[in-house]
């Protein structure tokens, strides 16, 4: 590199283009509007099962191996299966007995595969969203046209196997193109999770219609938590505990989110079960605690919320 290039280099100002995705504005914590959730709730509170299907042997993606072995991958497929075996009736019971409603964020396939879990969430009135259609397939390197097919295909096999509109999305194996959160919101989707930047709401920026982000947490994701950061059950549990007791601190002034993701086939584990109960029925033996479902935590801030904070935000870069 010359020296007339290195110089020009250094003098030129960053780009907020490159160090922002556009897909939200910047709101500070303390200069943003006053969230009130109902009946003078400090948390919205929410648990997300994720409930999914890995094929053993998908059509390859040319970015990214669905599996870490060479097909067929039986000893990661049969992990992953062991959640719709046995531990999703753990996890489901403790939540059913607790009275925690589940959003489920479904890999739309299992409606074919494993209908009875499907019917069991559903009896109970969970809702579900879609999680793509198995999280062996992923949406990066598809055209516009396959995109639109794989929401539309969630849209119409959720309607047909629960009779629920479909409200939320998050992205199969958190795989996107950059034109996702444009085409759920234009196909009449109101809320995403695939965000993962604020523990509250927060308006999308898309070129039609209205789409909410919503808290969804990577930290107390149990993905993170046990295969990422090795962490114990009993660990795990004061994880989920102090972070709802910060939440609730803040919410006092103004309505926080906190969601729990799980997957069956980890919180499911008879060794971690009794942790997942623990911060449930601490969580939910709180007072000023709205437990409620992504739908309807969605709706209400899009409802009484949204515009407020869609004006009151700038972009990344400029002084409000």
């Amino acid at each position: 590199m010359s020296a007339t290039t290195a110089s020009s280099s250094a003098a030129a100002p960053p780009s907020t283009a490159l160090r922002d995705p556009g897909l939200y504005d910047y709101l500070p914590w303390n200069d943003r509007p006053t969230i009130r959730w109902p009946n003078g709730a400090r948390v919205a509170f929410w648990v997300a099962p994720n409930i999914e299907f890995y094929e053993i042997d998908p059509p390859r993606n040319p970015a990214r191996a669905a599996w870490g072995r060479p097909a067929p991958d039986v000893q990661n497929y049969a992990y992953r299966d062991y959640g719709n075996r046995a531990g999703f009736a753990r996890m489901f019971d403790v939540m059913n007995q607790l009275g925690v409603r589940g959003s489920v964020s479904l890999n739309v396939a299992m409606c074919e595969h494993h209908p009875e879990i499907i019917k069991t969430c559903a009896d109970a009135n969970w809702e579900f969203y879609s999680h793509g259609t198995y999280n062996t397939r992923y949406l990066m390197g598809m055209n516009e046209a396959q995109e639109r097919a794989v929401i539309q295909d969630s849209i119409d096999t959720i309607k047909k196997h629960t009779g629920q509109k479909l409200d939320g999305w998050l992205a199969p194996a958190l795989t996107y193109t950059d034109r996702t959160m444009d085409l759920v919101a234009e196909m009449g989707l109101s809320y995403v999770c695939d965000l993962f930047h604020d523990d509250q709401p927060g308006p999308v920026k898309v070129k039609q219609g209205k789409l909410t982000s919503m808290p969804y947490s990577l930290e107390m994701n149990d993905v993170i938590v046990y295969n990422v950061n090795l962490v114990q059950p009993r660990r795990y549990a004061d994880i989920l505990k102090r972070q709802f007791d910060r939440l609730y601190a803040e919410g006092e002034q103004s309505g926080t989110v906190m969601c729990i993701p799980l997957h069956p086939y980890l919180v499911g584990q008879p060794y971690r079960l009794a942790a997942f109960q623990e911060a449930l029925e601490y969580i939910t033996g709180h007072d000023k605690v709205w437990v409620a479902t992504g739908r309807e935590i969605a709706k209400y801030y899009a409802d009484h919320y949204h515009e407020a904070f869609t004006r009151a935000a700038h972009p990344v870069g400029e002084a409000p």
